[in-house]
């Protein structure tokens, strides 16, 4: 039976990053996939400035990765891109009506509105942590959880990244290869989710060209700044390399037990009548 799952998040290209396989999956198995973001990143580190062309320039690039992974709709939240600090701190000249700035109560209304008018089964958001720690990132955490709450939303996955395994690669990639400099491995030491606590071990090995024509769909994310973006490193990843690294998406369902091990977003979703 056909389900329908919302993907929330922060900026164009993080859903091509973490959920674009499971999103791929779900439309080619006929389920309704909608697509919510929060900004237009117009703050994000790009050869275009800061700004209303930038901000056109990533929808744009928005809607062309959601045309390949099968996304149904997209819709834009309209908040301010809040951009970065100190590391992966709030920065002080954010715009007014920047994210991290929005109530919660009033920003999971309207999350809560496209749950509703969706009758949506799922609803994926970030990680307490917000994977890296983008602010913004932590803030769909927070908006999210109160959405699926308002909505009465079935299931509710923290999309994020098995932290074990990244960091033994990350570690040993090192020996090999000079990172960017916004690429800090220790970083990753507290970041996204350890192995324990996750949930859901989605295989979209399968969709691996499609999630690499999502991430390509990103162009601006892939230049900027004086050195390689991380971005543009994973798109010169070779094929069985790339479906190696990317071909698995893990979240975590915390209503499950611990231990609990699932390979599909919709297990234990109890079947549809009517």
């Amino acid at each position: 039976m056909a389900r329908t799952a919302v993907f929330f998040h922060a900026h164009p290209d993080d859903e091509a990053l973490l959920t674009a396989g499971t999103m791929a999956m779900l439309a080619a198995e006929g389920h309704r996939v909608i697509l919510v973001v929060a900004t237009a990143g117009e703050r994000g580190l790009a050869d275009l400035p800061h700004g209303d062309r930038l901000a056109e320039a990533r929808t744009a690039e928005l809607y062309e990765s959601a045309a390949a992974l099968g996304v149904a709709r997209v819709v834009l939240l309209g908040y301010g891109d809040s951009g970065l600090g100190e590391g992966t701190g709030e920065s002080d000249d954010r715009p007014e009506n920047s994210f991290i700035d929005a109530d919660i109560e009033e920003a999971a209304q309207r999350l809560a509105a496209v749950l509703k008018e969706e009758s949506a089964d799922l609803l994926t958001i970030y990680d307490p942590a917000g994977g890296y720690g983008h602010p913004d990132h932590v803030q769909v955490y927070r908006v999210g959880q109160r959405a699926a709450e308002i909505a009465g939303t079935p299931i509710l996955l923290e999309a994020t990244v098995n932290r074990d395994p990244l960091l033994r690669g990350l570690r040993l990639a090192q020996r090999f290869y000079r990172f960017p400099p916004e690429f800090d491995v220790r970083s990753f030491e507290r970041a996204y989710s350890p192995g324990e606590v996750i949930t859901h071990r989605i295989n979209v090995r399968r969709f691996a060209k499609v999630k690499r024509a999502s991430m390509a769909a990103h162009a601006s994310q892939a230049t900027g700044g004086d050195t390689d973006r991380t971005l543009a490193v994973m798109l010169r990843i070779p094929g069985p390399l790339y479906r190696l690294i990317f071909g698995t998406e893990w979240y975590v369902r915390r209503d499950l037990p611990p231990g609990t091990r699932r390979t599909h977003p919709f297990d234990d979703l109890p079947p549809q009548t009517g």
